[in-house]
């Protein structure tokens, strides 16, 4: 069965670093890289007839003109599409990674990952898209819809490139992240990279045990792997910790879908999206 890693691209200036992302990705796993861009399906201009006395003709007359005009904005909708995938495939092989297959659909992002469910075994967005600024804290529209709707690992880029070297995992001894550990452990994607599992709770034997068990699943499979027990404000901890330990990378639980697991869980998700500059993955 073929592994691929979907990057969904749309133009904007978050474009090359999602797609390196991708690249990355699908090399460290082995898998096909695949670029897919989403077109907007625009509504057809309708003219609605408000006088009695209006001519016939000249109502269909507009008519006409319009539905060529909406079958022109269609056309260029697709030749933008081609162009934006072109030159992201370019981007790709300029940077020394193999040819990607493209994808052009029309539709809602969401709609349209949803029909690859089955096929991407990773999917990589920017935290931000097209017409959307980069003011600290502001996530693009997309973003959490699809981390509440997709059961794929997610990955989140921001910034510019950079190949991962240390990855640090937020770990609370839940069962959310133990099957993060689980993933991280198990899968070639952060194989050869310096792994850290931080935990932010009270010091006591029971999170001490979690943590060390954590850490000694990722040595067992093979990844140098450091623990680190944090007390305090979670988010303040962990954006610290990152910052001071240069991470590249890190790893949290999804949303829970339970609005109690919403509560507890989606907050700090949340929180760390807006005020990590770093990519993230996100595990269900």
């Amino acid at each position: 069965m073929s592994t691929n890693v979907l990057a969904g691209i749309d133009g904007s200036k978050h474009t090359a670093c999602v797609s390196e992302y991708a690249a990355w990705a699908a090399q460290q796993l082995s898998a096909s890289l695949v670029l897919l861009n989403v077109m907007h399906k625009p509504e057809p201009t309708l003219l609605y007839n408000m006088s009695a006395a209006a001519s016939l003709s000249a109502q269909d007359k507009i008519h006409a003109e319009l539905a060529d005009l909406d079958k022109k904005r269609a056309e260029l909708a697709k030749a933008q599409s081609q162009v934006i995938l072109e030159q992201a495939s370019q981007h790709v092989q300029q940077a020394g990674y193999p040819a990607p297959r493209t994808i052009s659909r029309e539709g809602r992002l969401t709609e349209v990952l949803e029909q690859y469910d089955d096929y991407a075994d990773l999917v990589v967005l920017g935290r931000r898209g097209n017409n959307e600024d980069d003011s600290p804290g502001r996530l693009g529209g997309h973003v959490e819809h699809v981390i509440r709707t997709t059961d794929k690992p997610l990955l989140l880029t921001d910034g510019e490139f950079k190949a991962p070297e240390r990855v640090m995992i937020a770990f609370d001894g839940s069962e959310t992240t133990r099957k993060c550990v689980e993933y991280i452990a198990r899968s070639p994607l952060f194989k050869g990279l310096e792994c850290h599992v931080v935990m932010v709770a009270g010091p006591n034997e029971e999170k001490q045990a979690q943590l060390e068990a954590a850490r000694q699943l990722l040595e067992d499979n093979g990844h140098q792997a450091t623990a680190a027990l944090l007390q305090g404000e979670v988010k303040k901890n962990l954006l610290a910790y990152q910052d001071r330990q240069n991470m590249d990378m890190m790893v949290m639980g999804a949303y829970g879908h339970s609005r109690i697991r919403l509560w507890l869980l989606g907050s700090i998700t949340n929180l760390m999206l807006q005020e990590s500059h770093k990519p993230m993955l996100i595990l269900r």
